[in-house]
């Protein structure tokens, strides 16, 4: 299932800038009974980086198209692409550009229940993000650090692996945003120089201010997150896993972050 500007297509335009230079953005959308979850937060994040790429953002229009996809997707996974549209050879963007929207539809992916309940092993992988400021916190279409990323583990007993920036702080997951908790206070790293910046991870740093939980958004060294009382992985299609090893250290699922699975639990009954 596939809509290219709102309507059924099977393909794009060998000229699109997305698929010559990745000159666009994406979100992955949790579609439950055909209502499109923690929807604002994913418009808002794409906005920002609309306005950050100078690509014009109709907000209303994205909307009404996601609103009608999720529809017919009805529960699945709907992937948004929005490209600066078409343009001529060369870097340099079009002064005036015609925005391009993709949406696909999926099936909700089969994770184990026991990455949220029992929780999951890292890989520590060496692929580095590398310090871009002006893309921190996006979700553009270049994911190549990712991909390389996740293939450097094939053992399923890892469910996901950590990245770290080359000047070796911690900064997310390879697919998921990392939060840990040292003697009560809640931490997630900085997005200021790459990573990006989870729509889950925003909905839980909410719902933490919320419940007065002490939390703080900061640099995280390795070994700051090796002398962590509990860590979890987040994003917007599973909830939190927490974390259980890397490499030889383990951890408890500890109480906060149960706490904080029972917050986010309730998200596809309220959205």
């Amino acid at each position: 299932m596939s809509w290219v500007d709102g309507q059924p297509a099977n393909g794009l335009p060998v000229h699109d800038r997305g698929f010559a230079y990745g000159d666009g953005l994406f979100e992955t959308i949790k579609v439950v009974n055909g209502r499109p979850e923690l929807l604002d937060r994913h418009l808002n994040r794409l906005g920002l980086g609309c306005q950050r790429f100078a690509i014009p953002f109709d907000v209303d229009a994205l909307r009404s198209q996601i609103m009608a996809f999720s529809a017919v997707l009805e529960t699945g996974v709907a992937k948004l692409i929005l490209t600066r549209g078409d343009g001529l050879r060369g870097y340099g963007p079009p002064l005036a550009c015609r925005p391009r929207t993709v949406l696909t539809g999926a099936p909700l992916p089969a994770y184990a229940p026991e990455r949220s309940t029992v929780g999951v092993r890292l890989y520590p992988c060496k692929t580095r993000l590398a310090e871009q400021p002006a893309l921190a916190g996006l979700k553009h279409l270049n994911r190549l650090e990712q991909v390389l990323a996740r293939a450097e583990w094939h053992d399923p007993a890892f469910a996901e692996g950590l990245m770290r920036d080359t000047s070796g702080r911690i900064v997310e997951a390879v697919f998921s945003n990392l939060f840990i908790v040292e003697t009560g206070v809640l931490l997630t790293p900085s997005l200021e120089r790459c990573g990006v910046a989870g729509v889950m991870r925003e909905e839980i740093l909410d719902r933490a201010r919320q419940a007065g939980m002490p939390l703080q958004v900061c640099d995280l060294s390795l070994e700051r997150l090796l002398g962590a009382d509990e860590v979890f992985v987040c994003n917007s299609l599973y909830g939190i896993w927490p974390v259980r090893q890397l490499e030889a250290r383990v951890w408890p699922v500890g109480p906060l972050t149960r706490k904080l699975q029972r917050l986010v639990d309730d998200l596809s009954s309220n959205t």
